[in-house]
C-alpha cells in the first residue's frame, strides 16, 4: 500500500502535469563486452554471445531487458566484442559498420572483422564479413577493435600483440588500414600487461582514449584513460597524456567487481554522457557472471571525466533525458 505522503506527492505531480521519472535497475543484459548507442529513435545494444553478432533495440534502457535480438552475422564460433559505427564509405556515403573479433579459440588466431550495412539503418541487412589486416603479414593477433573520427579521418584502435597492448592506425576506408601502426603506452594499474577494449570519446577540447586493464576474470579489472588536445595527432604517442587514476574500478561496498570493457553513449537529447560496462557480483576469479550495466558519466570543472563509482544492483537509476 502506498504511504499517504507518497500518495500526496503523486497527486500533486499529476495535478501539475509533472510526469514521474522513469527508472530502471542494472543489469540491463545478462552478458559481457557491451557496446551501446542511440540512433533512429532507439537504444541499440550488442554484447558477446559466443557464436554470432546480435543487436537488441528498445525505446528505453529498461526496455532492452525484454527486447528480441536481431542477428546481424552468424557464420562461426568464437565471436565477441562487437561495435557499430556510422562511417563514410568508399563512395562518401555514411553507412553502419559492425566490427567484431573472431577466432577458432587459439590466441594466435584472434582477428578483427567488419560487416557493412547495405542500407543507412543500423539494423542492416549487412554483407559478408571481411578481415581487417592490422599488420602487413597478418602476423599478430588483434581483438576489441574500435573506430573514431578525428580531423576528417578515421582511425582504428585495437588490442594486439606483441604485448597485448593498444595499437592505433589510420584507415583508408572502413575495411582497410593504411600506413604503419603505433603502440600507445597506457598504464595498467596492475602487474599484467593487458590493455584491451579501447574506446574513444570527446568532451570540450579533448579526445579521450579509454581502455580496460588487468585480467577480465579478476575483481580488479578496471578502466583507465589517456587524453589529448583535439588538434593533436593521434598517431603521435607523445600526443596522449596518461591520467594517473582509474576512471572505473571495483566497488566492494556495492558488491561490484571487475567493471570494464565499456562504451560511451549520449542521451537522446544529446546533453548527457553515459557509460555501459560489464561487471560481476563476486570477487572470485571467474569469467562467468559478467553482466551489462549502465550509469551516467559526470564531468569536473577542468573538463575531465569524474571517477565512476559503480552502482549496486539495488540502485534505482533515472533513464537518460529525452529529446
Amino acid at each position: 500500500m502506498m504511504k499517504p505522503i507518497a500518495c500526496l506527492f503523486l497527486i500533486l505531480a499529476c495535478a501539475r502535469g509533472v510526469a514521474e521519472p522513469v527508472t530502471f535497475r542494472n543489469p540491463i543484459h545478462p552478458s559481457a563486452d557491451p557496446w551501446l548507442g542511440y540512433a533512429e529513435g532507439e537504444y541499440h545494444l550488442t554484447t558477446t554471445v559466443g557464436d554470432k553478432v546480435q543487436l537488441w533495440s528498445a525505446k528505453t534502457l529498461d526496455g532492452l531487458k525484454d527486447a528480441k535480438p536481431l542477428t546481424i552475422w552468424e557464420k562461426g564460433t568464437g565471436v565477441w566484442a562487437a561495435q557499430f559505427h556510422h562511417l563514410p564509405g568508399a563512395d562518401g556515403k555514411r553507412r553502419w559498420y559492425g566490427y567484431f573479433t573472431r577466432t577458432d579459440g587459439e590466441d594466435i588466431d584472434h582477428r578483427m572483422y567488419v560487416v557493412e550495412s547495405t542500407t543507412d539503418s543500423i539494423r542492416g541487412p549487412y554483407g559478408e564479413a571481411r578481415k581487417i589486416l592490422t599488420d602487413p603479414k597478418d602476423e599478430y593477433y588483434a581483438i576489441d577493435g574500435s573506430v573514431f573520427e578525428q580531423g576528417g579521418r578515421c582511425y582504428f584502435v585495437w588490442a594486439g600483440h606483441p604485448g597485448h597492448r593498444l595499437y592505433l592506425s589510420r584507415m583508408k576506408d572502413p575495411f582497410t588500414l593504411e600506413g604503419g601502426r603505433v603502440m600507445i603506452e597506457a598504464s595498467g594499474f596492475c602487474c599484467e600487461e593487458v590493455r584491451e577494449g579501447p574506446f574513444v570519446m570527446r568532451h570540450g577540447q579533448r579526445v579521450f582514449l579509454t581502455y580496460s586493464a588487468c585480467d577480465t576474470g579478476k575483481p580488479d579489472y578496471k578502466v583507465g584513460y589517456l587524453w589529448m588536445p583535439e588538434n593533436a595527432d593521434p598517431m603521435d604517442p607523445k600526443s596522449w597524456v596518461q591520467h594517473p587514476e582509474p576512471l572505473l574500478a571495483r566497488h566492494d561496498a556495492a558488491g561490484v567487481y571487475g567493471p570494464g570493457h565499456h562504451s560511451f553513449f549520449k542521451s537522446p537529447d544529446g546533453k548527457q554522457d553515459w557509460i555501459a560496462y560489464h561487471a560481476k557480483t563476486t570477487s572470485v576469479f571467474t569469467y562467468k557472471g559478467r553482466t551489462t550495466r549502465v550509469q551516467k558519466l559526470e564531468w569536473d570543472e577542468d573538463g575531465l571525466p569524474e571517477r565512476v563509482v559503480p552502482l549496486g544492483l539495488d540502485a534505482e537509476i533515472t533513464e537518460p533525458e529525452r529529446e
